[in-house]
């Protein structure tokens, strides 16, 4: 992931879509093909994810996303 974006606001914006569609945390990293450990930190803005990584993510949340955040 690009250093310049902000991956708290990423992490957050993952779950305000998440609760909004009324998953859980493991239910969308069944979805983006990643552990739910590894979402989970995503989503508190924890590990630099790579670009698949997030698009996937972004997917299980019918999530489009525009740069910068």
């Amino acid at each position: 992931m690009d250093s310049s974006i902000d991956k708290k606001t990423l992490g957050n914006k993952f779950r305000a879509a998440r609760e909004k569609l009324n998953l859980t945390q493991a239910q969308v990293a069944v979805k983006a093909g990643i552990h739910v450990n590894y979402y989970a930190r995503i989503e508190r803005g924890g590990p630099t994810a790579r670009w698949d990584v997030i698009n996937n993510i972004a997917k299980a949340l019918d999530l489009k996303l525009k740069f910068p955040l």
